[in-house]
């Protein structure tokens, strides 16, 4: 077994290791809009469930140069902003998403991807999405300090959209919904053999 002390190395070395070892990650494609209305759109892997009571999701955006992503400006400007998941037939325009624009262009117009009006916040999703989750933004966290680090948002779920297809009693379908997750690099994966483990009593 190799032991690494974290502190003895660079941030990019640290981001390999957790990478490669927190897998598979669910993907969030986040919209956003700036103050003069661009939608921005962008995935992220630094993502998951917080609270079910009330349901709340978190999304870490990364800050590699210490300079603040479009997405992570726009969430902290007006506090909205639209969780799509990411599956097997909208992971290639998404991808396209991931490009560098400046902020004045919009990565869903680019991607071709189909803006939605939400209902509850003023931030539009996507249509080519299977489940997205409007949110509101309920704390903000700043780490890492002026260089290399991220912010971590916690945001509220006010209203959830599901594909009619995969939703039945209450519950969606893994596989209707096919969601693909990231791994390390330029790899992704699909949701594999499901087996079931009784928890214990």
């Amino acid at each position: 077994m190799i032991s690494i002390d974290p502190k003895q190395n660079t941030e990019r070395d640290n981001y390999k290791l957790l990478i490669g070892s927190i897998i598979p990650r669910p993907i969030a494609f986040v919209t956003t809009q700036s103050k003069s209305g661009i939608v921005n759109g962008a995935p992220f892997s630094y993502f998951n469930i917080v609270s079910s009571n009330p349901p709340m999701v978190s999304l870490a955006i990364q800050r590699p140069t210490g300079e603040l992503k479009d997405t992570a400006r726009n969430i902290y400007g007006n506090g909205e902003f639209v969780v799509h998941i990411v599956d097997g037939e909208n992971v290639a325009k998404i991808n396209e998403t991931a490009a560098s624009l400046p902020p004045s262009e919009s990565e869903v117009e680019s991607a071709d991807l189909t803006l939605i009006p939400s209902t509850a916040i003023s931030v539009p999703g996507i249509r080519e999405s299977k489940v997205r989750m409007e949110c509101r933004l309920v704390q903000a966290i700043s780490l890492g300090g002026d260089g290399p680090g991220s912010d971590l948002f916690i945001g509220e779920v006010v209203r959830f959209h599901v594909d009619e297809t995969i939703y039945e009693n209450g519950r969606i379908d893994p596989r209707g919904l096919g969601a693909v997750s990231r791994l390390a690099g330029a790899n992704y994966a699909a949701i594999g053999d499901i087996f079931t483990i009784e928890r214990p009593k």
